[in-house]
């Protein structure tokens, strides 16, 4: 009897065993809130019978599930709501789960099918990602994908979001993208159960939506010079070369798009950023100016025009702001407000307010004069009347400003909701003061810069790596969580001419984000996201969206010791190893490893590194001069 008991035991520890190391091959980001494996799982039969709710919100999502099902498997798919026998059921709940809340599900998967319950059809559209994410990475193809086992493992699922804002910002200023670019970027967020899409409109370098009562907005405002290479330190536009480059999007397609993100359940929140960023609305109107000449102002092209040296807010060779004590300025608020107000119907319109310069201001005998009326001692101070009074137009037109944090410095009213994007601090200081906030600090969620070695991404003034991205806390300790709406990441593209190279940027930090903001943080684990990052890049591959292989890639930092310099390498995930040259060849495993910090030879002129895992090459291919490495020493 003892003897059966043991074995027993052993049969049942070894089945526990065998269902914890297979729940961990399951790659679903972001990570559910809870997931119970059984042995086992369930093959999809050749004809797949969904019955699912029909009303008009899920008529999208049922598009969807069987438009993508049937792509890739080949099978035929139909619905059917009142089907008995459907191998996938999705069930909009008769009574409230109110664990899940509104954009929750729950997911079983057992030897008769899939049933995906919500409480709404958002919940029911996040489960059927999940579905998508148990599948082989196959679906993800747009072809027809043969000889694959089309199952997914036997598991029960109950998951919702911690948050609530959980977006993404494209900036379509410093580069435009089309219409399709715009959805194909809101198809990738949707795979990862993002609901908010921030559209930077506006900035110095293009006018990017119609605004029939001011044409020249997009007559003027949307071109530019074209020039290619390093933005930011190009030459200045000669007066003979045309202004052809940009574009902007009428507002049919802004209808458009804000319909086809709300189908998916992405709510578009459009940014007019302003008193700063407005060099493309000055070209256009250069009566909007407090500076002499305005008239003689272009589209900025990426030329040199603000001087960082003295850190924020920046010296303007230019000046980019709209004048604040100039009532041409707030008619002009008023009219883009009141058609911006009509194309979007999210409660929040963004403004802006970042990087004011303060120099011009300071020197203007009209602000000076604005100053002595309203009492204002502080250029904050100005550009918080500023602020105010265009809040006033917003709140007219039904509507609620959100701002970034240096809104903040002047006094903000209390309805007026900010952006967190200078670190955590402003947006604990504004939630502590009863402010809404969604937190974007750039140390954490500024999918701009670099991800890897700048021998390897465009230039960007500092690195952001994915370990660091995956430390986002959207609620920091210190902040009132009541007033915390969530968080996003903000993609700026300066440097990104294109969907690929925006993509590139996006994934797989967009994973991290998704984590943090969907799932809850005690369900985080770096070595975990790293294993379903790597599964996720197989799921790209058959999508044929670009993602950034830099987590394979080593960081190097150099120190020098008297006349000698030292090359340093580590690795940001576990498992690879390091080989590297300084004899102009090109290193493989063959190599020996790194195991310490490198000396460079008297007369070596370059340096290639190289990761791999196991037998096979992980990273790509490092050359690095050693003039830029000795530069690098500290």
């Amino acid at each position: 009897m003892k003897k059966l008991v043991l074995w027993l035991s052993l049969v049942l520890l070894s089945v526990n065993v065998i269902g914890q190391q297979d729940v961990t091959k399951i790659s679903i980001i972001p990570e559910p809130v809870s997931m119970v494996y059984e042995s086992g799982s369930y093959i999809l039969p050749n004809e797949i019978l969904i019955s699912s709710p029909t009303n008009k919100e899920m008529n999208f999502v049922n598009e969807y599930l069987v438009g993508k099902l049937s792509l890739a498997t080949g099978k035929t798919v139909t619905i059917n709501p009142k089907a008995k026998n459907a191998s996938i059921k999705l069930i909009l709940n008769k009574k409230t789960n109110t664990e899940i809340g509104n954009e929750g599900y729950t997911l079983s998967s057992n030897s008769d099918g899939i049933t995906i319950t919500a409480n709404k059809p958002s919940g029911l559209f996040y489960g059927v990602q999940t579905f998508f994410q148990l599948l082989p990475p196959q679906i993800e193809s747009k072809k027809l994908q043969e000889n694959v086992a089309w199952e997914i493992p036997q598991v029960d699922i109950v998951d919702y979001p911690r948050v609530g804002w959980r977006g993404i910002m494209l900036d379509v200023s410093r580069h435009f993208f089309t219409v399709d670019e715009v959805k194909q970027f809101i198809d990738n967020m949707v795979k990862y159960k993002y609901n908010m899409f921030h559209w930077h409109l506006t900035d110095d370098e293009g006018w990017r939506i119609e605004i029939k009562s001011l044409p020249k907005l997009t007559e003027v405002g949307a071109w530019r010079v074209e020039k290619i290479g390093t933005f930011g330190g190009f030459s200045d536009p000669l007066p003979d070369e045309p202004k052809n480059y940009g574009g902007y999007y009428t507002q049919e397609q802004i209808k458009e798009i804000v319909i086809y993100a709300g189908e998916r359940f992405i709510q578009v929140i459009p940014e007019i950023d302003v008193p700063g960023h407005s060099l493309a609305a000055i070209a256009s109107y250069p009566e909007l100016s407090c500076t002499p000449g305005a008239e003689n102002y272009n589209v900025h092209a990426g030329e040199p025009f603000m001087d960082w040296s003295q850190g924020a807010p920046p010296i303007a060779l230019v000046d980019n702001t709209l004048c604040p004590a100039n009532e041409k300025v707030y008619e002009f608020m008023d009219k883009v407000i009141t058609e911006v107000a009509q194309l979007f119907p999210f409660e929040y319109i963004h403004t802006g307010g970042d990087e004011a310069p303060h120099n011009y201001w300071q020197k203007s005998p009209q602000v000076q004069e604005l100053m002595k009326r309203e009492a204002l001692k502080t250029i904050p101070q100005v550009q918080s009347y500023f602020g105010k009074r265009l809040e006033k137009i917003i709140q007219s037109k039904g509507k609620k400003m959100m701002g970034w944090d240096e809104i903040l410095e002047g006094g903000i009213t209390p309805t007026t909701a900010l952006m967190s994007w200078r670190g955590i601090q402003h947006g604990i200081e504004a939630s502590k003061s009863g402010h809404y906030v969604v937190m974007s600090p750039s140390n954490f969620v500024y999918i701009d810069l670099m991800q890897g070695d700048k021998s390897t991404d465009p230039p960007v003034y500092n690195t952001l790596r994915l370990n660091q991205t995956y430390k986002f806390d959207p609620i920091p300790e210190g902040a009132d969580p009541k007033y915390i709406l969530g968080g996003q990441a903000n993609l700026w593209t300066e440097q990104i001419y294109n969907i690929r190279q925006a993509e590139y940027m996006t994934w797989p930090r967009a994973f991290a984000v998704s984590e943090s903001l969907w799932s809850p943080k005690s369900k985080k684990d770096w070595n975990h996201f790293v294993n379903k990052t790597e599964d996720h890049f197989v799921r790209f591959d058959y999508a044929q969206t670009k993602y950034s292989p830099a987590m394979y890639d080593p960081i190097v930092s150099v120190k020098k010791d008297g006349e000698k310099y030292y090359v340093s390498l580590k690795t940001e995930i576990d498992g690879l190893d390091i080989y590297t040259s300084f004899d102009n060849s090109t290193p493989d495993n063959f190599y020996p490893k790194y195991t310490e910090a490198q000396l460079i030879p008297k007369d070596a002129s370059l340096m290639r590194i190289v990761t791999y895992k196991g037998d096979k090459i992980a990273g790509r291919v490092m050359s690095i001069t050693v003039d830029d490495l000795k530069k690098r020493a500290k």
